[in-house]
């Protein structure tokens, strides 16, 4: 069946850097547009970055642009969610997928906290 784990998530301190994975099975990932989403506790599940199926167009929050990078890996069927300059209000469970409704409900997810 269709699979999306994330990984890569972690306590790191202000201004530091994660990088997160997403691995793909049961589909090729090069073949859907992906994203990833974030869920703070007690706010609801946000767009972070969004890349289309020919990665040619990415488009991020407001919130993230200059500081993290979306790509994607075709061999390896994994997309990434590189995170720079990370800020407390970072803090939040992280999300891939495919469009589907419910984004942050989907998949278990990767938790990142940014914290000293």
């Amino acid at each position: 069946q269709v699979q999306l784990v994330e990984s890569g998530g972690g306590l790191v301190q202000p201004g530091g850097s994660l990088r997160l994975s997403c691995a793909a099975s049961g589909f090729t990932l090069s073949s859907y547009s992906m994203g990833w989403y974030r869920q703070a506790p007690g706010q609801e599940c946000e767009l972070v970055a969004a890349v289309t199926s020919s990665g040619g167009t990415t488009d991020y929050a407001d919130f993230v642009k200059g500081r993290f990078t979306l790509s994607r890996d075709n061999a390896k069927n994994t997309v990434y969610l590189q995170m720079n300059s990370l800020k407390p209000e970072d803090t939040a469970m992280y999300y891939c997928n495919i469009g589907r409704s419910s984004p942050c409900s989907w998949s278990q997810g990767t938790q990142v906290t940014v914290s000293s």
